[in-house]
């Protein structure tokens, strides 16, 4: 089983803007963890520390060394290659394990479809779908999303919901951001609710609360 992420007394600040406050924060192996809050609230800061992206002001971020796999909101791809170019590119890149997960990533994204089209004139929803299968083509043993589900239509939603409860298991974690906790209540293990750059509630959804519920409680206490 991996090690977890841990964050010790973190704080980032921009100038006179305080985007994270002392946070602390252990992410676990083996769950579907979910950063929420409203915009603003320090979620993407994490994530970017998280990454290597930006450096804490202070405090301490310790990142187990297995593989990671991202997708951000902005996809991230070669625009000016095809679909089928950018995997082969990035398979070589990430390290992907075999020609038997790339081809069930691309199954699962239903990617076949554009396979030969420039990644740069696809739709948002087709995008999305490229950069998701892109972060998982290493097979990562914490995969970190933020927003996974914006642009995708209510199929591909629940295509990639099913995905990402058979993909988590003990040794695998996924880390999301969103604003959208009800699009996780099926399947999120844990939630952590930031507002104004800290941490008001973290931990389990209890069995007479959805994770919506919680959010809504910790934005309010």
């Amino acid at each position: 089983m991996a090690d977890p992420i841990r964050f010790e007394d973190v704080s980032k600040r921009y100038g006179d803007v305080t985007a994270l406050s002392a946070v602390d924060l252990t992410v676990e192996p083996g769950q579907v963890h979910c950063l929420v809050g409203p915009n603003g609230s320090g979620k993407t800061t994490l994530l970017d520390l998280l990454l290597g992206l930006t450096r804490p002001t202070s405090g301490s971020i310790t990142v187990p060394d297995v593989p990671m796999g991202c997708s951000f909101q902005s996809p991230t791809f070669y625009p000016g290659l095809s679909v089928r170019e950018n995997l082969d590119v990035f398979a070589r890149l990430s390290g992907c394990p075999g020609e038997a997960w790339r081809e069930r990533l691309v199954d699962v994204f239903d990617l076949d479809h554009v396979g030969g089209q420039l990644a740069g004139t696809l739709s948002g929803g087709w995008q999305k779908k490229l950069d998701l299968t892109l972060g998982l083509l290493n097979r990562p043993t914490y995969l970190l999303l933020d927003e996974p589900f914006g642009d995708l239509d209510d199929v591909a939603q629940r295509r990639l919901q099913g995905f990402l409860t058979d993909y988590c298991d003990a040794d695998r974690t996924i880390l999301v951001v969103t604003h959208r906790v009800s699009a996780f209540e099926a399947i999120v293990d844990r939630l952590t609710v930031f507002d104004d750059g800290e941490i008001r509630y973290d931990g389990a959804i209890g069995p007479a609360t959805t994770a919506h519920e919680q959010y809504m409680s910790s934005l309010e206490s």
